[in-house]
């Protein structure tokens, strides 16, 4: 079948395979007319207006609309449209740069962050961003009590600043002070060298103080494990960004349009519709109808296809890791030599070249090369089988080694687009040094998730991560900051050293411990680092430009459309 060319701008139906996704279609007529009206205030090119509505498949709706209660990429996708933090970050890049915040100055021991924020700003309420609203926001975050402070509800929040108004005791935050109509003062208790960086996640965006309190955000209902959105949460978001709320028909679209009175550059798109398509096969033929203008996390089997067609394909700077994780609570696994063998077994290069996206990246540890601490120097396990069964015959494995191999489906990550396929190439290097795997698969959520990050009963695994923002805690404090059922081992000296690493004062005094901790963690040998896969994109050829984001800080009034 011939592919269909991506320059016709028609939008036709499709056939997708949930009912949720068949309602949209129902749509379609409406949205084109929404499109041709709101592009009439777009920006001018050679060829006439330009179309200024946006359409974006999103592989399911978000979580919640109230960043403060997000963890998942589809919810911050749709905050970034809508909110925006003191600080942001550097376009193409993790690094944090003012955004609401003009400039900031930290007290010498640490603790004390003076902001001047931004003059003339208002929230899409007409309520004023002052020094005032910002207090009101990190009051709010700490004063969360009961069900708001689970990790289904403030999980950004309570793993960074650990404490809240009733544990001051363990607290990071100790308070906020409005020196000034745009002069904040935060008081930490104790230093945080990635305090900066964290505030750049959307989950500590700028709230109207106004909207917070009409529409009851703090009023959620439910249990820790299943909690009820509030009202704020379900159709009242109120942020400062270039795009506001208007709309959330839970399974089929978020409706989104320009922010008239936006402080910054607005761009050409007017309209912004996430439109909610969770089969990954069925968002490729939604863009290739011409149904929709993009969609992330695209296919590596896909995307040289979707290039040669004339659409337009990049992809994210890597800022993730895939790893094969090691289960100590095993006895097998227990043994340094027997994981050194399987490091030694897995031919990494091999690995990227056939399953994993074009711009993957081969690891040597836990963060990439543009995360501080970075260490060239770190223990490294090059791809040598006969070193893998020297290592197996001296752990008393010289006839072979069974070991259950977990792995899950129906999934596609940014660090893991095609589990299968992994668990298979790795497998067959396995077998090529006496190690015989039993096959685990389990589906992504929760019965995978929750048999290897709540339980013993699982091995050798795949698992990964996407950092949120440029900070070496993101990542390896994530990983290996305490004992977790994942790698069922238990190390006092490890987890102590990444806790004082974090409370250095500065990212300068922190680069040689971790880079110390780097090393240590590739002795001590917890998973086995793979590869930092680069996640694409697919967009419509009339999307001539995209703020690609390696944190997927991806706002849509960046956005360059040529027709």
């Amino acid at each position: 079948m011939s592919t269909p060319s991506p320059s016709g701008r028609a939008r036709r139906p499709l056939a997708v395979t949930s009912l949720a996704a068949a309602a949209a279609l129902v749509l379609t007529g409406c949205l084109a007319s929404d499109r041709e009206e709101g592009a009439a205030g777009g920006d001018q090119t050679a060829g006439g207006e330009v179309d200024g509505t946006f359409v974006f498949a999103a592989s399911s709706d978000p979580k919640t609309l109230d960043p403060a209660f997000a963890q998942d990429g589809e919810s911050f996708r749709v905050s970034r449209q809508i909110f925006e933090g003191l600080v942001g970050v550097q376009e193409g890049s993790a690094d944090p740069e003012p955004l609401l915040a003009e400039s900031w100055e930290q007290s010498e021991d640490g603790k004390t962050y003076t902001f001047q924020l931004k003059e003339g700003v208002t929230f899409h309420d007409g309520t004023a961003f002052d020094a005032e609203a910002v207090c009101a926001n990190f009051d709010r975050w700490y004063n969360f009590e009961g069900l708001l402070q689970s990790e289904n509800m403030a999980y950004y929040y309570g793993s960074l600043f650990k404490g809240f108004a009733d544990t001051p005791e363990q607290a990071i935050y100790a308070g906020c002070e409005a020196a000034g109509a745009q002069e904040a003062e935060v008081t930490l208790t104790k230093p945080f060298a990635g305090f900066i960086a964290a505030l750049s996640l959307p989950a500590f965006s700028m709230q109207s103080p106004t909207a917070l309190e009409e529409y009851g955000a703090d009023t959620a209902g439910g249990t820790a494990e299943s909690p009820e959105l509030s009202e704020y949460a379900k159709a009242h978001p109120v942020g400062t960004g270039p795009f506001r709320f208007d709309s959330w028909e839970v399974g089929n679209q978020v409706v989104l349009s320009a922010n008239e009175d936006y402080w910054g550059e607005q761009g050409q798109v007017t309209d912004v519709i996430f439109r909610i398509i969770d089969d990954p096969q069925a968002r490729r033929q939604a863009l290739e109808s011409g149904s929709v203008d993009g969609y992330d996390l695209v296919a590596p089997a896909d995307t040289q296809a979707l290039k040669d067609a004339g659409y337009n394909v990049v992809s994210r700077d890597p800022f993730t890791v895939l790893y094969l994780g090691f289960n100590q609570a095993q006895e097998e696994l227990a043994d340094l030599k027997v994981r050194q063998a399987i490091a030694h077994a897995i031919d990494k290069e091999a690995l990227v070249s056939q399953t994993l996206p074009e711009g993957t990246e081969v690891a040597t540890q836990f963060i990439p090369d543009s995360v501080n601490g970075y260490n060239e120097d770190v223990t490294r396990y090059e791809y040598d089988p006969e070193r893998a069964k020297q290592l197996l015959a001296e752990a008393g494995y010289a006839d072979g080694l069974e070991l259950d191999f977990n792995y899950p489906t129906g999934v596609s990550r940014p660090y893991m687009p095609n589990p299968e396929q992994t668990f298979t190439t790795i497998s067959a290097q396995l077998e090529e040094v006496g190690i015989t795997v039993n096959p685990q698969p389990n589906k992504w959520s929760p019965d995978y998730l929750d048999r290897v990050n709540g339980s013993s009963d699982h091995g050798i695994h795949l698992l990964g991560w996407t950092g949120d923002y440029n900070d070496t805690d993101n990542f390896v404090g994530v990983f290996f900051g305490k004992e977790k059922p994942e790698f069922g081992f238990e190390d006092p000296e490890l987890f102590q050293a990444l806790a004082d690493a974090r409370e250095l004062t500065s990212v300068e005094e922190q680069t040689p411990v971790y880079e110390d901790i780097n090393d240590q963690i590739m002795q001590k040998l917890p998973a086995v680092p793979l590869a930092h896969p680069a996640p694409s994109l697919a967009f419509d050829a009339r999307v001539t430009s995209y703020p690609v984001s390696p944190v997927n800080d991806e706002v849509f009034n960046k956005i360059q459309l040529s027709e």
